[in-house]
């Protein structure tokens, strides 16, 4: 995981939903994949958190994120929900890479560690997700959010459920 070829946040495939029909017929890290590459879109939360996704191969991910001022706390740091929103991210999606055609999942559980805070001028951050373990019906992933200099800024672990794609019913 480098800095060297990393740019600000963008979004080549645009912002908004992925279809779901997609998600029958294609494996979850192929999905991804495609995400990079522009041809789905980042999801609307994306935009408004400034981070998107990076870097994506088999059970692993790296998203990058732009800490902004207007993701202030009271005190002026960075939120601890922006963090959590960040690390959800990369925590779920190293365990998408695993999901076969027809399968979906969602988070059941997960614990972030705060360890320095993160200000609106300290630039990318990048956090990188990687498998633990991936059962039938469960998942664990770990993460690891940095700085530019590679200080460790957060770690968490999170358990995904996953279940078969027709039992999951996008609200309108």
């Amino acid at each position: 995981m480098s800095y060297d070829d990393v740019s600000p946040v963008e979004f080549p495939g645009g912002v908004g939903l992925l279809p779901l029909a997609d998600l029958a017929t294609r494996g979850g890290l192929d999905i991804l994949q495609a995400m990079l590459r522009g041809d789905y879109p980042a999801p609307p939360m994306a935009q408004t958190l400034s981070f998107t996704l990076h870097e994506v191969e088999q059970d692993r991910v790296v998203f990058k994120g732009l800490p902004r001022p207007e993701h202030r706390n009271p005190l002026g740091g960075i939120h601890g929900g922006w963090v959590a929103t960040l690390m959800d991210s990369a925590l779920a999606c190293c365990i998408m890479t695993t999901l076969k055609p027809g399968e979906a999942y969602t988070t059941a559980e997960f614990k972030v560690n705060l360890v320095r805070p993160l200000t609106a001028d300290m630039g990318l951050v990048l956090c990188e997700g990687r498998l633990i373990h991936r059962g039938r019906t469960l998942a664990t992933s770990e993460a690891f959010l940095r700085d530019k200099n590679g200080k460790l800024l957060a770690h968490g672990t999170e358990t995904c459920a996953i279940f078969p794609l027709e039992s999951f019913v996008r609200s309108k």
